[in-house]
């Protein structure tokens, strides 16, 4: 039995499948951990989801901030953009069974006795572990509510950037998923920018990259993100490992074993299917 660690998919069916096949997955004893970001920006998001949903307790998924897209377009929520390639999913037959599963999907997965965190964007710095399983499990809790089009209706907002105990309940939801689905830079107070995608190459102080300030979780743990393409060939020291190699923007899927550390890779494939 082995761990694989893969992150935005993004509708890339064929890549996909492709390196599984050159990893070796079994998908009858292996496990595969995927930190958000099935869908949108590539082809097939609707293949994507029901191979993932065939395996069902074979897969522990982390919702990405084009998950929670996918969702908020079939509840109606927000409109369906060309960019996103929704159609053939909003259209299929079992697209409800599948957005009442994807929905229940969490926000955060952490492996104690390996000890093992994933989310797809980050976790705060403001937050202990304690509390960043709290938070997500709040999320996990609205969304897979009857009334989830209304919670979603009322929780994207950019300016909840910043953390207190105050905040009341919706504002807390908002940072919370802010910080699970669409963070990579803080300032040095901690606030979050939500906006610049930049490689830390290009980006000057006072933005810092999440993963650079100081943290309040055990030093001993290892935390795999995804969501930030333009981090592609940057030497991110450990405990991070990021995931994202932007293979939707012509780059590579890439998904590390965790019992031998092993990383595998698979470039895009022009006009795949």
């Amino acid at each position: 039995m082995s761990i694989y660690f893969i992150s935005d998919i993004h509708g890339c069916y064929k890549e996909f499948k492709l390196l599984l096949k050159k990893s070796c997955f079994d998908d009858k004893k292996d496990f595969l951990w995927i930190a958000g970001d099935l869908v949108s920006r590539g082809p097939n998001s609707l293949k994507v989801i029901r191979y993932l949903y065939s395996l069902k307790k074979r897969v522990k998924i982390i919702l990405g901030n084009h998950d929670l897209n996918l969702i908020a377009v079939y509840s109606g929520v927000k409109e369906n953009k060309k960019e996103n390639f929704f159609d053939e999913f909003l259209s299929a037959k079992d697209s409800l069974e599948l957005i009442n599963w994807l929905r229940c999907q969490s926000f955060l997965k952490i492996d104690e006795k390996r000890k093992i965190i994933m989310s797809h964007a980050g976790i705060s710095p403001k937050w202990n572990l304690d509390t960043a399983k709290k938070y997500a499990l709040e999320i996990e809790e609205c969304l897979s509510s009857k009334n989830y089009p209304s919670f979603l209706k009322s929780v994207f907002n950019n300016k909840i950037n910043y953390w207190n105990l105050n905040l009341n309940k919706l504002d807390r939801l908002r940072y919370s998923i802010n910080v699970f689905t669409r963070m990579r830079y803080c300032y040095p107070d901690g606030r979050l920018n939500l906006f610049c995608k930049k490689s830390p190459n290009l980006v000057q102080y006072p933005l810092i990259p999440w993963f650079k300030m100081p943290y309040n979780f055990p030093k001993e743990y290892s935390v795999f993100f995804g969501h930030w393409s333009s981090l592609k060939g940057i030497k991110i020291s450990q405990p991070f490992f990021p995931l994202d190699n932007g293979c939707c923007w012509g780059g590579k899927l890439i998904m590390f074993r965790w019992e031998d550390k092993k990383y595998f890779s698979q470039s895009f494939q022009k006009n795949a299917s």
